[in-house]
């Protein structure tokens, strides 16, 4: 072998080596770049949101202060539930005492079949506690 083979090997390896380092490098930072990219993209999707949900609460914010202005709100009053009167419950008792079921009892005084029950069952109790 002659006397500058060597050296030029030792030189064509050493630049071979380089240029894989410089490869390897531009790969490292393009793959570092587009990660970085996508961080970004997604903390300004972030930030986008953070903001839409700033203005929504700022808005509700204002809404409630609206609505402690005005004050409580008060249903209006319906037309008063028919109730058991005294005249119904008296009937029931009697039809009742006569051997009646409730089911008759209900159909006969139109009022709920659960009604009746509970009265009967009330009575009971206290005819019990007498």
């Amino acid at each position: 072998m002659s006397s500058w083979f060597l050296p030029f090997l030792l030189l064509s390896v050493m630049a071979f080596g380089a240029i894989m380092l410089s490869c390897f490098t531009l790969l490292h930072a393009r793959a570092l770049f587009r990660v970085g990219s996508r961080a970004a993209s997604a903390q300004r999707q972030a930030e986008g949101l953070l903001e839409n949900i700033g203005s929504r609460l700022a808005s509700l914010a204002a809404e409630m202060e609206q609505l402690k202005q005005r004050g409580p709100v008060v249903p209006p009053a319906g037309p008063p539930k028919p109730g058991f009167n005294l005249s119904k419950r008296t009937q029931a008792l009697r039809m009742h005492r006569r051997g009646d079921s409730p089911d008759q009892i209900a159909s006969a005084l139109e009022i709920p079949l659960q009604e009746v029950e509970l009265l009967l069952k009330v009575h009971q109790i206290v005819i019990r506690n007498l």
